[in-house]
């Protein structure tokens, strides 16, 4: 995988992350949580026709999507995520040209506007751009995916990553309702639910024991 600043590009695939300023904690409670598992699907859409905060007033949003939404297009694919108490994992597919940036911007921004009213705070809460980093291979996309679900589970928040309520890995297992799945990664990813647990699970400690070396030579 390749970090160097290219440009992004259409049709290709990326690591996505994005970090709080200084640690700070951006999700607190499940509702900030769903806030941002919301803004993630709302603005995957092109040019969407209200502001997030403005679309949620919206008594029929199901009605209201089926009617505004049916013929747009996508920015983006989301093929995972993660969110963390301090930062967020994506892996993306562009779609269209500065599609990752336009989402991304969105995203953050309407976050950052969402977390400030709430709590009376002011100035930014991201650190500076988000990251990427280029996914080369099918190989590498796999294995991404498997160290996005196993965030929480490295950072000692849950032991198994069924248990975490804020990622992707329920839908790669089938566990969720459609209604509720927001990835796409059917063309890019053949995955069998308990082949990919399997494969999930066979990384834990090891993941475990390499963030905790990352540690040892920071500190």
């Amino acid at each position: 995988m390749s970090t160097t600043k290219f440009p992004l590009v259409k049709g290709e695939i990326y690591h996505i992350f994005s970090k709080s300023i200084a640690g700070f904690e951006i999700f607190r409670k499940d509702l900030e949580y769903k806030r941002m598992k919301g803004l993630i699907s709302y603005y995957k859409m092109e040019k969407p026709l209200l502001r997030f905060s403005v679309f949620m007033e919206i008594k029929n949003k199901e009605e209201f999507l089926q009617r505004h939404f049916s013929t747009k297009e996508s920015l983006i694919d989301i093929i995972a995520y993660c969110f963390m108490p301090t930062h967020i994992h994506l892996a993306l597919k562009q779609l269209k040209k500065n599609g990752v940036s336009i989402f991304m911007n969105n995203i953050l921004n309407s976050y950052t506007r969402y977390f400030n009213l709430k709590t009376k705070r002011k100035g930014p809460l991201w650190e500076s751009r988000f990251q990427r980093v280029l996914v080369e291979t099918d190989e590498q996309l796999l294995h991404l995916t498997r160290y996005i679900h196993l965030n929480p589970v490295t950072a000692y928040l849950v032991n198994k990553p069924q248990d975490w309520q804020f990622s992707s890995y329920k839908e790669f297992l089938g566990e969720i309702e459609d209604k509720e799945r927001i990835c796409n990664y059917s063309e890019v990813l053949d995955i069998e639910p308990q082949n990919y647990k399997e494969f999930v699970n066979s990384q834990i400690d090891y993941q475990r024991e390499l963030a905790e070396m990352r540690k040892l030579f920071l500190e």
